[in-house]
């Protein structure tokens, strides 16, 4: 997968959210792995994630840790600030989004602490 139709797919998720009632932390994509607190890989398969993620569409949405997502524009309105990687073996955190809100949680719990 390169990183242009990865950037395409992030921009889609983020202009496509649903009004809803979850819960979730609000999160900052940065352009360079550095600045990054957690590498994420996006797997094309939902058994091949550690976190199963929701994109939730309103800021007061994010709260907890629970795979559900609000993406900020600036990087001092996130919780945690996440990059995108291009290979698997490069990621900390292997997520799947998910298109309804009940789907969304952690299949690894162990990695939970990645996202506190």
């Amino acid at each position: 997968m390169d990183m242009k139709w990865k950037r395409l797919v992030v921009f889609g998720l983020l202009a496509a959210g649903c009004a809803t009632g979850a819960l979730g932390q609000k999160v900052y994509s940065t352009g360079q792995a550095y600045q990054a607190k957690v590498k994420v890989y996006v797997v094309p398969q939902e058994y091949q994630a550690d976190l199963l993620v929701y994109k939730v569409s309103q800021e007061y949405q994010a709260k907890g840790n629970a795979g559900r997502w609000f993406f900020v524009g600036q990087e001092y309105q996130a919780d945690v600030k996440i990059y995108f990687v291009d290979q698997e073996y490069q990621a900390d955190l292997k997520v799947f989004f998910v298109p309804q809100e009940y789907q969304a949680g952690w299949r690894k719990r162990e990695k939970m602490h990645l996202l506190f």
